[in-house]
């Protein structure tokens, strides 16, 4: 089969959720031996290999800076790489079977949806999130909140195949009156889907693992650690990636007299971020807004528990059973992460036992490897 993946970023040229599912997906239909294509804009040196083996990776627009300062999507790359991608399928669409593209940012799923009847193929997209009107008036302003929101209704009412990661968003994008069928799919994980050998003993070490932009809220996390160091001073913290908050995580554990009991290394190895995992007394994700949470599936492998923010927009937490690998705090104030963090600590090995045990639960269910077989299936109405 002829696939046509359509993404605007590349892992590992830019980290993220999204970028690791298309990376997976292209790498694991190209062993299976379809032929796959991938359009994203260029985030490599022009001549280099961008390194996905046996998948053409064709860049549709220049390299581009994707964010302002703030840490937001900046407007005009999605509109290069929207044309880009018109313009390819255009000229080749005939040529696929199946283009499978992100809904997000949305130009691109605009151009394939123009271009459907025309290639002849079938349409697949992904909505890791689907954002409410408040959201994009909060995120945008009036004007462009309400401009980002019309275009996004737009493209959940082209004919489609639609996947979704969570069933807040499957719910949302039902109500904006999708046309088509829509899958939840619950696994990202691509570690070993199997329970592994009893979790190691917890250190005294929280542990946080993305990016530092506004929606993450990763300055929050360290005056709760101030606050749960009253009553446990021996506990610390490890703070990994990199954004624009970075510098006001750095300030914070200035201000707070931390700078010996919190870490802020920016982005390492993932293999540094596994071992922290491994041993951490659980993961910390303050989000106001997630699509998924695959850091919370990939803590809970390790038998680590998390502490998530229930908020209207974190799917995170339907990844959460109260007590049994982690804990929802109720906002993303100092009291209540502490106090969530503190709930953790006071739980013991038990926690991380009962996190093992609900990891091994539903391993098979949060693997990729079950999500690529339930997209590979949905491809075979096309052939």
């Amino acid at each position: 089969m002829r696939v046509c993946l359509v993404y605007d970023c590349l892992f590992p040229h830019t980290v993220g959720g999204a970028e690791r599912w298309y990376r997976n997906l292209a790498e694991r239909l190209a062993a299976d031996g379809h032929e796959v294509v991938y359009l994203t804009l260029r985030q490599w040196p022009r001549g280099d290999d961008p390194g996905v083996a046996g998948v053409r990776v064709v860049a549709v627009g220049p390299r581009l800076g994707l964010y302002t300062a703030s840490g937001r999507r900046r407007v005009g790359p999605p509109l290069v790489f929207g044309l880009g991608v018109l313009a390819h399928l255009a000229r080749f669409g005939r040529g696929y079977d199946v283009v499978h593209t992100a809904s997000f940012p949305y130009f691109g799923l605009l151009a394939a949806g123009a271009l459907r009847r025309r290639g002849c193929y079938r349409l697949v997209v992904d909505w890791h999130e689907l954002w409410t009107r408040a959201y994009w008036r909060d995120y945008l302003g009036r004007a462009g909140g309400w401009a980002g929101w019309r275009v996004q209704r737009a493209c959940a009412r082209l004919p489609q195949r639609a996947f979704c990661f969570s069933r807040l968003h499957a719910a949302r994008l039902a109500r904006e009156g999708v046309r088509g069928p829509v899958t939840v799919l619950r696994g990202e994980y691509a570690g070993d889907a199997q329970p592994g050998a009893e979790p190691y003993v917890a250190q005294p070490v929280v542990v946080f693992a993305g990016r530092h932009i506004p929606e993450k809220r990763v300055p929050a996390i360290v005056p709760a650690l101030a606050l749960a160091r009253e009553r446990a001073p021996e506990l610390r913290a490890e703070i990994y990636g990199d954004g624009p908050e970075r510098e006001r995580v750095i300030a914070l554990v200035r201000a707070h007299g931390l700078g010996g009991a919190i870490e802020v290394p920016g982005f390492v190895e993932h293999s540094r971020v596994d071992a922290s995992l491994q041993r951490a007394l659980c993961l910390v994700l303050p989000s106001r807004r997630e699509g998924y949470g695959l850091v919370v599936v990939e803590a809970s492998a390790a038998g680590t528990p998390s502490v998530v923010v229930a908020d209207p927009d974190n799917a995170a937490t339907e990844l959460i059973e109260e007590g049994v690998n982690g804990f929802i705090a109720a906002s993303a104030s100092a009291a209540d992460l502490a106090a969530a963090i503190l709930r953790v600590r006071d739980a013991g090995h038990a926690l991380r036992l009962a996190t093992a045990a609900w990891y091994a639960e539903h391993a098979r269910s949060l693997s990729l490897a079950d999500s690529l077989e339930r997209v590979a299936a949905a491809y075979g109405d096309a052939a």
